[in-house]
């Protein structure tokens, strides 16, 4: 039985003025998989992510969430995202993981309101969940690169999300971090049925890990498995250009 369609594009081109990114791709994403979105510097991963959170229309075609348009789409809280270097940005800030993940539920909590102790027991169980229980008292200017992108990771799951979208979620994180990262973000969509889309440029860990990858590449979408995300680290992660013929190593 195929899974239900979490996010699909039909056709969809994007242009910063006269500067065209992307050109009529299309892709459906299925619940509790796993995609990565991989290209080189410049190809539009981050735009890309940027239509799915409803912060940039397409110039043509179609995005839908849930089988909703995304122009049309309200309900944010089924939606998870990790903005890349969110971790730091806060840094610095004088405030506790508990308090930055409790954050994150300003709208249920309300304006101007207290959280309760539900609400501090949805942040210390999204913290557990991203292996942070120990550290929620903790702020994080005392804490590595990797346990500061876990404690961003809890703030993005406390809402408890279907869909998880991450732009560069090990960026200045070392390769062990990465790793369990990576490993954890599987785990979220194989035995919890959350679907994760990630942008990144680690092509290692998205063939160990992702199901899927969507490849952005002069304009152009292609939808690759592991094994071709395999042969794209042998090859560099680089495709021919229309009429260019790239040796072989």
């Amino acid at each position: 039985m195929p899974m239900p369609e979490v996010i699909s594009a039909d056709n969809v081109s994007f242009q910063y003025g006269d500067e065209l990114v992307f050109s009529k791709i299309s892709f459906a994403v299925g619940s509790g998989e796993f995609a990565a979105v991989i290209g080189a510097n410049g190809a539009g991963k981050s735009t890309l992510l940027r239509m799915l959170l409803g912060e940039l229309a397409p110039s043509s075609g179609a995005v839908r969430l849930f089988g909703r348009d995304v122009r049309d789409f309200r309900q944010w809280s089924r939606l998870g995202y990790l903005a890349q270097d969110g971790a730091a940005v806060g840094v610095n800030f004088p405030a506790t993981a508990e308090e930055i993940v409790t954050a994150n539920l300003f709208c249920e909590i309300g304006l101007m309101r207290f959280t309760k102790k539900r609400h501090r027991d949805k942040a210390l169980r999204a913290l557990e969940r991203v292996g942070m229980g120990g550290y929620s008292n903790r702020t994080l200017g005392g804490m590595s690169g990797g346990q500061r992108q876990r404690v961003m990771l809890a703030r993005a799951l406390v809402g408890e999300p279907e869909l998880l979208l991450l732009d560069e979620p090990t960026s200045g994180v070392d390769e062990g971090a990465s790793d369990s990262i990576f490993a954890l973000l599987s785990e979220l969509g194989s035995e919890r049925g959350l679907t994760v889309v990630a942008v990144t440029h680690d092509v290692a860990m998205a063939s160990r890990y992702a199901s899927r990858a969507l490849c952005l590449e002069y304009g152009s979408l292609v939808e690759l498995g592991r094994e071709q995300l395999a042969e794209e680290l042998t090859h560099r992660h680089r495709h021919a250009r229309p009429g260019e013929i790239i040796p072989e190593d």
